[in-house]
């Protein structure tokens, strides 16, 4: 895959030039709380994670892509496929956006329903899943606007400063595929 192009911003797989975005990303602790974060990561680290990021996602079981105004600017954000399962047919969907200018624009939700497309119909998944804070509104919002739906929370999931929160499950079931079109 090289890009997937919307009307504003295009996803791109990872290149070695991205390494300061990731590394700036990684180590924002005011999205550790949505990122799964728990420590800092090197340059070192970030380096050899981008250099096995050419690996296919039916071998890496996840996809990192960043997403991207134009060429002239660097990346705005990430969005993740992860735990792909091609047995099943399903993965699981994270998207963070850098900065907060960069948020409500309409990146994220572009930037998402190109991965939907992608996952529905290049790779035939039957199911994406997102794992949301329940207090984090924006995501709640942005995900069902695409039609996910709250099949449940998971009670003191995440610990945070001291304090355990609720993470609840999203999830987006593709109505487009029949146990034909994927034996295809």
């Amino acid at each position: 895959m090289r890009t997937l192009k919307g009307d504003n911003i295009y996803i791109r797989a990872l290149e070695p030039n991205d390494l300061e975005f990731i590394y700036c990303i990684e180590n924002d602790q005011t999205i550790w709380e949505v990122s799964n974060t728990h420590t800092p990561y090197s340059r070192f680290l970030v380096k050899q994670y981008l250099e096995n990021a050419h690996q296919d996602i039916y071998e890496a079981k996840q996809l990192r892509l960043a997403i991207c105004q134009d060429e002239d600017f660097p990346a705005l954000g990430l969005i993740d496929l992860f735990d792909f399962d091609p047995k099943n047919n399903r993965a699981g969907v994270g998207i963070v956006i850098q900065g907060e200018d960069n948020r409500n624009q309409n990146i994220g939700s572009e930037a998402l329903d190109l991965l939907i497309q992608y996952a529905f119909y290049n790779l035939n998944l039957h199911q994406l899943y997102a794992n949301i804070g329940c207090e984090n509104k924006a995501s709640i919002a942005l995900f069902t606007k695409f039609g996910f739906q709250k099949i449940g929370v998971k009670k003191d999931w995440i610990l945070i400063n001291g304090v355990y929160k609720d993470e609840a499950i999203f999830q987006l079931i593709n109505n487009h595929t029949s146990d034909s079109e994927l034996a295809q």
